[in-house]
C-alpha cells in the first residue's frame, strides 16, 4: 500500500517514523506527503525516503492508494473532495469539518460515484464499535460525553476548584471549543448525532492529563468508559492515542481478517 499524506505536523511525523523507519506497517510505505513548506519538503525527502509536493494534483496522481489528512479542518475543506474525485480512500483527521453538513454530503455523495472510502479514526476516544453497533440496530438511546482538562489548557487560567465551563449539546460544544473537543465529533458521527449528544466539558485542577467519560444506554444494555490520554512526547497538545488510532486504521486496509 503506497501512502499519501497531507500535512506536515507531529502526527504526519509519527506515520513516517513507524511506517518507512520502523516498518510496522508491512508491505506498506509512505511515498508522497503534501507540504505547504518546500524546506520541510526537501528535509523529509532525505529523511524518511519520501516525495514532497506543493501542488495537489501532482500529488494525487503521485502513485499513491490512500490518502491521510493530518493537517487542518482548512484542509479538508479544500481538498478532501478532490482527492474522493481522484478515487482515493482518505483517512480524515481533522475530524471539525463534518460539522459542516454541506461538506459531509458532499463527500458522501462523491463516495457514492467514485467508489472510494472516508475512515475516521476514533481518535482519543473508545467504544465507538458499541455505540455504532446499538445504533445501526435502532437500539441507542442516549449517549454522554464528560471531557476534564487542566485548567490552564482549557480555559487559560488556574482554578481552585473544578469548574464546569460547558454543558449542553454535542452541536454546541463544537462551536464553542472547536480546538478542545474533536471527540464530540467522533461520538457524535458514530450514534445518534451531535442534536442528541450531550456534552460537559470540566477545568479540573487536580487534573494532570485529558480524561473522556463515555457513557451510552440503549436496549443492548449499558456502557461506560473512561479514558486517560497521555500525550505524544514530540507535541504535548495531541493525544498519543489518537496518532495511534490512525496508525490503527491504516493498518486495517493490509489485513484480509478485520477486528470491529
Amino acid at each position: 500500500m503506497k501512502i499519501g499524506i497531507i500535512g506536515g505536523g507531529s502526527i504526519a511525523t509519527f506515520l513516517l517514523q513507524s511506517i518507512n523507519v520502523e516498518r510496522i506497517l508491512p508491505n506498506s510505505t509512505v511515498k508522497s506527503v503534501l507540504l505547504r513548506r518546500p524546506e520541510v519538503a526537501e528535509e523529509w525527502e532525505s529523511r524518511y525516503g519520501i516525495d514532497g509536493y506543493q501542488d495537489l494534483n501532482a500529488f494525487l496522481d503521485s502513485g499513491i492508494d490512500i490518502v491521510v489528512e493530518a493537517a487542518t479542518v482548512q484542509a479538508v475543506h479544500e481538498y478532501a473532495e478532490e482527492v474522493i474525485a481522484k478515487r482515493k480512500d482518505l483517512v480524515i483527521i481533522s475530524v471539525g469539518a463534518l460539522v459542516d453538513q454541506k461538506l459531509y454530503e458532499n463527500l458522501q455523495e462523491a463516495c457514492r460515484q467514485t467508489g472510494a472510502r472516508i475512515m475516521l479514526p476514533s481518535g482519543a476516544i473508545g467504544g465507538l464499535d458499541v455505540i455504532h453497533s446499538a445504533f445501526a440496530s435502532g437500539q441507542l438511546e442516549s449517549v454522554s460525553l464528560t471531557t476534564r482538562k487542566p485548567p490552564l489548557s482549557l480555559i487559560g487560567r488556574e482554578v481552585e476548584t473544578e469548574e464546569v465551563v460547558f454543558e449542553g449539546t454535542a452541536t454546541e460544544a463544537i462551536s464553542k471549543f472547536p480546538k478542545n473537543i474533536n471527540v464530540a465529533i467522533v461520538l457524535s458521527l458514530a450514534g445518534l448525532g451531535s442534536d442528541k449528544t450531550t456534552v460537559k466539558i470540566v477545568a479540573d485542577p487536580q487534573a494532570t492529563k485529558n480524561t473522556h467519560c463515555i457513557e451510552a444506554t440503549g436496549a443492548f444494555g449499558r456502557m461506560s468508559i473512561q479514558l486517560e490520554n497521555d500525550p505524544m512526547p514530540s507535541n504535548p497538545k495531541t493525544s498519543y492515542l489518537a496518532a495511534l488510532s490512525v496508525l490503527s486504521s491504516l493498518k486495517k486496509k493490509t489485513e484480509y481478517i478485520s477486528i470491529g
